[in-house]
């Protein structure tokens, strides 16, 4: 059978992905992300690839790059549908423009409180949008928790979304993100996460937003000494796997791969919970200014977006209803 010049690129990338250091013995998956080693995220990928290890006795391995030595966000998502990169964890922010019904998690206040986020996540709706990105070569293993996301500022604290005008906010190259944020009367300005720190440093954004312990772990408070717990996003990150890499795996390895996800994303929720009170303790020793508006101004102002994507997003507001119809 003839091997055409795409196939012999598909089968090098996978193998790229794989990185093998003794074929006889075990596969290798590479698995890259953005943050910095002391986020619980990193931690909980961590337990993953242990978990991994131990199911498969040794013959399966995760290996796991963070701080993005292995791209941005968006370039560890192309690595994936390319096949060159096996795994990785991503905002559903940054996954919409790859899959665009994640972007229903950036509606702005989505879920009514934490337990009616995990049951839609835990729910059929959730296992479903995991696997709507297959058919972009992009497989979602499993949740992880990010929190809530609120905004932190340089100059001044956000009370009101009136607080937000004239301010440039970074946001994750996310079109929902985009029109959140000027719905509530800033202006959005993409910055990749790495980036972020020189961004706000020379003035690039004002502000950005985040949950407390990158805020924290990102030292972003060194810069920006406001941080206002509006809580207007609860946007969950994703685990990922190439389906190149995933269809390669015979059934015993993509079992042994989905139940140490899962696993992990069970300790990787008890110890965001932790992180998160820790990282808010730690911002206050720091000197940031941690204040609790009234949400219900920010609701009234992004309200409109639900009208927009209920008119020119039909597909995406059936979700919408769908995640707020779980009891």
């Amino acid at each position: 059978m003839k091997i055409t010049p795409f196939a012999l690129l598909g089968l090098l990338s996978v193998f790229l992905a794989f990185s093998c250091e003794s074929a006889l013995n075990h596969r290798v998956i590479k698995m890259g992300h953005a943050q910095v080693p002391s986020h619980p995220v990193h931690e909980a990928m961590l337990f993953l690839a242990k978990r991994v290890e131990e199911k498969s006795g040794g013959k399966l391995i995760v290996k796991v790059y963070p701080n993005q030595q292995l791209g941005t966000e968006r370039e560890l998502v192309e690595l994936l549908q390319i096949g060159s990169l096996g795994m990785t964890k991503v905002s559903s922010a940054a996954l919409e423009g790859f899959a665009p019904t994640m972007q229903v998690f950036g509606m702005p206040y989505l879920f009514r409180d934490d337990a009616h986020q995990l049951k839609v996540l835990e729910g059929e709706i959730g296992r479903q949008l995991l696997l709507d990105p297959e058919k972009y070569w992009l497989r979602g293993l499993c949740y992880y928790d990010a929190g809530k996301r609120s905004f932190y500022t340089k100059e001044k604290p956000v009370e009101t979304p009136a607080d937000l005008a004239g301010l440039k906010v970074r946001v994750m190259e996310s079109n929902t993100a985009s029109n959140m944020v000027k719905a509530m009367g800033g202006s959005p300005t993409p910055v990749s996460y790495g980036e972020l720190y020189t961004a706000l440093q020379q003035g690039i954004v004002d502000g950005a937003e985040n949950n407390p312990p990158s805020l924290y772990t990102s030292k972003h408070y060194e810069i920006c000494k406001y941080y206002s717990i509006d809580e207007h996003t609860s946007l969950p990150d994703v685990v990922i796997v190439s389906t190149k890499v995933w269809n390669s795996l015979n059934e015993e390895e993509q079992q042994w791969l989905q139940e140490a996800a899962d696993e992990s994303s069970e300790f990787q929720y008890k110890i965001w919970a932790e992180s998160t009170e820790e990282s808010l303790r730690e911002l206050k020793k720091a000197g940031v200014e941690i204040t609790y508006p009234d949400k219900e101004p920010f609701r009234e102002g992004v309200s409109a977006m639900y009208e927009q994507v209920k008119r020119e997003q039909p597909e995406i507001y059936k979700i919408v209803e769908a995640i707020q119809a779980v009891k």
